[in-house]
């Protein structure tokens, strides 16, 4: 977290091994009735509600949530095959699903408690005022995770008074998303317009806005199918168009390239998690961008990464010719080290080495300053403009039952940038044209999604929400084994994909703490 985020919160003692465990424990420091008094209290408070979104450990956005618990069509790992969470074999023990239950409920816990406890009277400032709707929105982004990944949870939104409460049951699914809207929405009315931030590490107005879009495109999907939730994605999709402070960036690879330099970039990236550091030193507040799904390099000086990560055939021929996103986000070379010389250089693959590749949409090479070799600064994306305009066609095509020229425009957008061209003029080379079918414009929304943000953890959620992950999952599987040649094992995560695999268990570590606590089906 390049300024704002860095602090540890006041509450950063209050770890836990459960959501009931966590939050059945009396608080044993300062008491929060005598916090949350003056700004620098709320601001610490708050800065520790978003550090959640960062777990040392990596269950969170600095590395799990791009990678392993994302795992889609898009990518897999170099020799794992079998026997782990990268292939889809976990269980209700998993150490990676236990620790990301409690990530998320911590960050929960920490909103509740400034939400709970803030001193309504030393809001007199909108900027004081929107730190606790930054707090609101958290919360609300918290259950959005939990849900989208564990289904039904505990709703929880009081701080805990008592270590004698009584552990809550799970929640619906429609009570879970009614608390998230309201949460946002209440949000919305209270947080800073971006060019007043300064920065895109916090939530501003139009970052609110933009993830209210995409919870309603996913309460129109599934699980629970709202289809009259598609009108409500388009309003806020419209809220973030209409406001004027966001635009592509003309250059696609500079989006990543700015990551990679610390440099931030508003205008295209609404929202990001701010990393901080490399763990040389005393913060640890890193993440691992480009590292574990960056391009194959020894070389530390250059940028070191496993190339744990490597790409799917799928997705590399989902890229049409001119595409200039492919050769970007699939890098065409690794990096060797010369044994005589010591000297390290690109070596490009073959056309016939598709598996061999490595994501390259985040390139440790531009990265400045001292680089270690597992962790770096660099930030990660929740939320980009180029989403908000995908998300204004899928959303137009569902209310319309079909495309219109909005619709058009808002996907030749993003493709004309994707060929190197003026996002605003017109240009027959990329442009979509005659499609008018409500299907046919779905599929090519699919598509282009996949083109745009792959490695960005929204094709495993998006597949989710389209009710298609698992035929997806077991049909790239199928066609992995079939053509990887010595990458067959690429699809064993596919292969393994059933319908429990739409949400993770509930971790054992809950289950054990919590009697009212009832296992997801399948698990």
């Amino acid at each position: 977290m390049k300024k704002y985020i860095s602090a540890l919160a006041i509450a950063a003692a209050m770890l836990t091994s459960s959501c009931s465990d966590f939050l059945d424990k009396e608080p044993d420091f300062l008491s929060p009735s005598n916090y949350y008094r003056t700004p620098e209290q709320i601001q610490s408070a708050l800065n520790g509600v978003y550090n959640r979104l960062i777990d040392p450990n990596g269950r969170m956005y600095s590395k799990a949530l791009y990678s392993y618990f994302a795992i889609s069509d898009e990518a897999f790992y170099k020799n794992i095959s079998i026997n782990n969470i990268r292939v889809m074999q976990f269980d209700a023990g998993s150490l990676d699903i236990g620790r990301f239950w409690e990530v998320l409920y911590e960050g929960v816990s920490r909103a509740n408690y400034l939400i709970a406890y803030v001193d309504a009277e030393s809001l007199d400032t909108p900027e004081k005022k929107a730190m606790l709707g930054e707090a609101y929105f958290l919360r609300g982004y918290y259950y959005f995770l939990l849900t989208s990944y564990f289904g039904e949870v505990p709703l929880k939104l009081t701080p805990t008074e008592s270590p004698n409460e009584k552990p809550l049951p799970k929640s619906s699914l429609a009570d879970i998303y009614t608390q998230i809207v309201s949460d946002m929405q209440r949000a919305e009315e209270m947080v800073l317009d971006i060019d007043v931030l300064g920065t895109n590490e916090r939530v501003s107005v139009t970052a609110v806005q933009a993830v209210l879009a995409r919870v309603f495109l996913k309460m129109a999907g599934q699980p629970l199918g709202d289809t009259s939730r598609y009108a409500d994605a388009l309003t806020y999709a419209n809220k973030v168009i209409i406001s004027g402070k966001h635009s592509l960036n003309p250059d696609y690879q500079q989006i990543f390239i700015n990551h990679s330099q610390d440099l931030y970039d508003p205008e295209e990236c609404l929202w990001e998690v701010g990393m901080y550091g490399n763990k040389i030193g005393t913060e640890d507040l890193a993440g691992s961008v480009g590292v574990e799904n960056g391009i194959l390099c020894r070389d530390v000086n250059i940028g070191y990464s496993g190339g744990a990560m490597q790409v799917t055939k799928r997705l590399y021929d989902a890229f049409e010719e001119g595409d200039l996103r492919r050769d970007w986000n699939i890098a065409p070379y690794y990096y060797s080290t010369d044994s005589n010389t010591g000297v390290t250089s690109r070596t490009f693959y073959t056309e016939k080495q598709i598996y061999n590749r490595n994501p390259g949409k985040w390139r440790r090479e531009y990265e400045t300053g001292e680089k270690a070799q597992l962790y770096n600064s660099t930030n990660f994306p929740i939320m980009r403009y180029s989403d908000v305009l995908l998300m204004q066609a899928e959303a137009i095509n569902a209310t319309k039952h079909g495309p219109d020229a909005t619709a058009c425009e808002a996907v030749n957008k993003v493709r004309r940038r994707a060929w190197g061209l003026d996002p605003e003029v017109p240009n027959a080379l990329c442009d979509i044209s005659g499609i008018d079918s409500e299907d046919d414009f779905l599929e090519l929304i699919m598509a282009e999604r996949q083109r745009e943000l792959c490695f960005e953890g929204q094709r495993k959620l998006d597949l989710i929400r389209w009710g298609i992950y698992v035929s997806t999952m077991n049909e790239y599987g199928r066609e992995a084994a079939a053509d990887g040649g010595s990458f067959s094992y690429a699809g064993n995560s596919g292969k393994n994909v059933t319908e429990r695999n739409v949400v993770f268990p509930i971790p054992n570590t809950e289950l054990t703490v919590n009697k009212l606590m009832t296992q997801n089906p399948g698990w």
